[in-house]
């Protein structure tokens, strides 16, 4: 088998299952001119497959002269390292390009894309498996046109995708921050983070312990025993027997939501406690009990998957399992990162941004009060607080340090005197003053809020610092609500999408730097603001300040960005 001389490569991996560390190749589709492709078979079963096609294929994936072209390349980058095969050279991933075309879409397969840009309705991946365990049970007459497809349409799709992010000023923020971050990603990903997973059984029973002492406490109030966990056994012990007054009603009944009971718990203690139980038993449920489930067991360490086409600001997330909801407050938050801890003779080290998307704002805004702030290094939620209460800096309570706080973080997602309100527990007509009396002082605040707006009405869309757009079709809607919420968004995107597009900067940065000084330090998370690595205790004097400069420094803004960093045997130790 030869491929020739090629100028690009679209390829597609056939595999045993969706994961990249757990599963196995069983075929590769290849494609090097527009609608010429073809399937190699590498592990179908009772088929004829190409001996030794992986480690043909081998140079030319490793070739870093030819650009390579696929639908989810991280995917099939993590399968063939598997394999021991790195992909190298110039990525063109077709879902990352159609999601920042589109990044308000939910989907971006390459069925979805396949249909909006070519009208091209290829057979769907459930309909081609059946009924069948695997991809290496589907016979290679059925297996070869749904694989070669693949890389066929991914072919075609770049032709027309990256044209489009180039017309649309898309094209350098793909090539110089979502490009390389496929790699980084894949690296992450690979690298994993072990766990403690005797510490996870001892939290486990602790968890037990409370969740029982809770769910006597709730049968004592209520005067009964019921399933707690049933929305509609609930909602007949409030509404119905404690005569409490429901608020929302779905279709099958009144709610028994988060929003309802934190209203109804201002008037009753069981709706508190049910808050309570709930909060435990995700914790249980989503966190400890699940984390030893997810153990790689090649690898004896957890493998999160990063997705870069999910949120509309440009922000990561992360699932199965997803470590960004893990909690950061209190005791429980406290407990589960403990479990999270570092390798043999390494450390765990963590590196916050500090009030980045406060700092964004400052700069985005270019109000006087706010980059004066940040730059004399003050804190910002105590000059809040004495502008809203009228007092000295000196005189400001904790409680009104909370108050500013919540004031400052609400106007960045252009929240309502309503919404604040709700927030603090007091009177939207309070709430309404607190906000008044944050522009007095932040003037330039309401100033780019007002202009934003007015940008996006003219544009359909905003941008972040770097570039990235959102667009918003329901900026002009006459419906009030649908409008507002578009307004929020046009407020919201460019400060959340700069500060996501930062932390990426910051991710590529950073690498650069641990592989340009040949250290061994891992980067192994990314949680929003934070990003988390494991080194060797060795290298720690080295790799602190490094982390910091590269953050700190990975873009210019008006005020100085702030990174907060430490190190430990855990992740909570490190925070």
């Amino acid at each position: 088998m030869s491929l020739g001389r090629l100028s690009e490569l679209s390829f597609d991996i056939e595999s045993t299952g969706s994961g990249p560390l757990s599963d196995t190749i069983v075929g590769i589709a290849l494609c090097r001119e527009k609608g010429k492709s073809f399937y190699v078979p590498v592990r179908h079963n009772n088929a004829r497959n190409v001996d030794g096609a992986l480690s043909i294929l081998k140079i030319p994936l490793e070739d870093p002269a030819i650009p390579k072209i696929g639908h989810n390349l991280k995917f099939d980058i993590l399968m063939l390292r598997g394999e021991g095969i790195s992909v190298k050279g110039k990525l063109y991933d077709t879902m990352l390009a159609a999601y920042l075309l589109n990044p308000n879409k939910a989907n971006h397969s390459l069925e979805d894309t396949g249909i909006e840009y070519l009208n091209h309705r290829k057979r769907p991946f459930s309909e081609t498996l059946g009924k069948r365990g695997s991809f290496a049970d589907v016979p290679l007459d059925e297996a070869t046109p749904y694989a070669a497809e693949d890389a066929a349409l991914a072919m075609e799709l770049k032709e027309i995708l990256f044209e489009k992010l180039d017309s649309e000023g898309l094209g350098g923020l793909y090539f110089s921050l979502e490009m390389p971050l496929i790699y980084i990603l894949a690296d992450m990903e690979q690298a994993g983070v072990p766990v403690d997973i005797e510490r996870l059984g001892e939290l486990s029973k602790e968890l037990e312990r409370e969740l029982g002492i809770i769910e006597s406490g709730i049968y004592g109030i209520s005067g009964e025993t019921f399933n707690i966990n049933s929305p509609k056994q609930l909602a007949q012990v409030l509404f119905e027997k404690i005569g409490l007054k429901p608020t929302k009603k779905t279709k099958t009944g009144y709610s028994t939501s988060v929003d309802v009971l934190e209203e109804l718990a201002n008037q009753h203690e069981l709706p508190r406690q049910i808050l309570n139980y709930r909060t435990f038993h995700k914790l249980k449920t989503t966190y400890v009990d699940a984390l030893p489930r997810l153990v790689n067991k090649r690898t004896g360490r957890i493998h999160t998957s990063f997705n870069q086409t999910i949120t509309a600001t440009g922000r990561l997330s992360s699932s199965e399992p997803n470590l960004q909801n893990i909690p950061v407050r209190g005791d429980w938050g406290r407990k589960i990162r403990e479990v999270f801890i570092a390798g043999k003779d390494c450390a765990i080290v963590s590196a916050d941004y500090s009030q980045v998307e406060l700092r964004i704002l400052a700069h985005m805004s270019r109000d006087r009060g706010l980059i004066d702030a940040f730059i004399h290094d003050a804190d910002i939620h105590t000059n809040t607080a004495a502008q809203l209460f009228g007092v000295a800096n000196e005189s400001v309570t904790p409680d009104m340090r909370r108050v500013a706080k919540t004031v400052n973080f609400g106007v960045i997602y252009g929240i309502s005197p309503f919404g604040l309100s709700e927030a603090l527990g007091i009177s939207p007509k309070e709430a309404g003053v607190f906000i008044e009396q944050y522009f007095a002082k932040y003037g330039g605040v309401r100033d780019y809020m007002e202009e934003t707006i007015g940008k996006a009405r003219a544009d359909g869309y905003v941008t972040t610092l770097l570039g990235r757009k959102r667009p918003l079709p329901d900026i002009n809607s006459s419906n009030n609500n649908i409008r507002q919420q578009a307004e929020r968004f046009a407020i919201n995107t460019p400060i959340q999408g700069t500060s996501a597009d930062l932390i990426k900067k910051a991710m590529i940065a950073v690498c650069a730097n641990l592989d340009r000084n040949g250290l061994k330090t891992r980067m192994i998370l990314q949680i929003h603001d934070e990003l988390v690595f494991e080194s060797p205790k060795t290298e720690i004097d080295t790799v602190v300040p490094l982390i910091k400069d590269g953050m700190e420094n990975a873009l210019q803004l008006s005020v100085p960005l702030k990174v907060d960093i430490g190190w430990g045997e855990n992740w909570a130790k490190a925070h």
